[in-house]
């Protein structure tokens, strides 16, 4: 699994799938003019209860429904041999950890990783997979974005994939792509502090980034919690300003159905409140309608196929 990996390698994969709670989807980017294309986008439901995100159990109930609308979504584009695939924020539990130093070899520095996270993981350590990424760097040490995983869960989708015939090469979760996706809408004068609500059909994630680092996470699994998403916000809000030195978000984005959250945001934050716009990382073609709700299935297909580039 990659985590906030921003690539620049532009031997990615040429379809990005996902794999949620009640859709599969999957999108195909070329490059025309050195401008980054969306070609061909397909999307499938799924019966409620076919696929249920879950960090410790299995998470696939209905082989056959998911198995269905995959094959479909692939075949709409062009059956394709690799793929990158998006799974739910649910299926991995992301944890920020600071180190005051950093060993020099890396295999010292996965085993002082592996050992601060194994002391919250659900799981014994050796049935995780585990990956990390550097982000911000202070004067009191540098932080790592950690994704912890059970390895058995990850191979459930990725067994899925193959057995539709396309190797998944990259695996990594939906807010961090549609995190992707926004950044490569901003360039290096728009990197300040900005907020992203992604807002799923059975949870809702909050990501706070100080420019392209990740700088708090949390997500929210709808049916077991108390409170409003909004009350959520606030509270990770009010962590931002008290503990994280914040002064403010010059941008907030909101994912998914979720118009009463816009407007209360709309309401907290006195700025609108901006939908990823991932036709303006990758431009769509004629024959595509463009619609709020395609923009939103289309952010972390494009977020994942646009790894690391930037607007220009």
């Amino acid at each position: 699994m990659s985590v906030l990996d921003f690539l620049r390698d532009t031997s990615g994969p040429p379809v990005a799938v996902e794999l949620a709670a009640d859709h599969v989807s999957a999108a195909s980017v070329e490059t025309r003019g050195g401008t980054p294309v969306v070609t061909v986008h397909a999307t499938e439901p799924l019966p409620a209860g076919a696929l249920v995100p879950s960090l410790t159990s299995a998470n696939v109930v209905n082989r056959s429904a998911v198995m269905t609308a995959l094959q479909r979504v692939l075949e709409r584009t062009g059956n394709p041999r690799r793929v990158g695939l998006v799974v739910p924020d649910l299926v991995a539990k992301v944890s920020l950890v600071r180190f005051e130093q950093v060993p020099a070899r890396a295999s010292d520095l996965d085993q002082l990783v592996r050992w601060q996270v194994r002391k919250t993981a659900p799981f014994p350590i050796e049935e995780a997979q585990v990956s990390y990424e550097p982000g911000l760097k202070a004067a009191d040490g540098q932080e790592f974005i950690v994704a912890l995983a059970r390895r058995s869960v990850i191979e459930e989708y990725e067994a899925l994939c193959a057995e539709a015939g396309a190797h998944a090469g990259v695996v990594d979760l939906t807010t961090f792509n549609i995190v992707n996706a926004a950044l490569a809408t901003m360039g290096p004068a728009e990197l300040h502090d900005w907020l992203l609500v992604n807002v799923a059909a059975d949870y809702a994630s909050i990501a706070i980034m100080r420019g392209s680092n990740l700088i708090f996470f949390r997500n929210r699994v709808t049916a077991d919690s108390e409170g409003t998403l909004f009350d959520v916000v606030h509270q990770a809000a009010m962590y931002y300003e008290d503990r994280l030195q914040g002064a403010g978000f010059a941008r907030a984005f909101v994912t998914g159905d979720a118009q009463e959250l816009r407007r209360s945001l709309q309401e907290r934050f006195q700025r609108p409140i901006e939908t990823v716009d991932a036709s303006r990382a990758a431009s769509l073609t004629d024959r595509i309608t463009v619609s709020p709700a395609l923009l939103d299935t289309l952010a972390p297909l494009v977020g994942l196929l646009l790894r690391g580039r930037t607007a220009a």
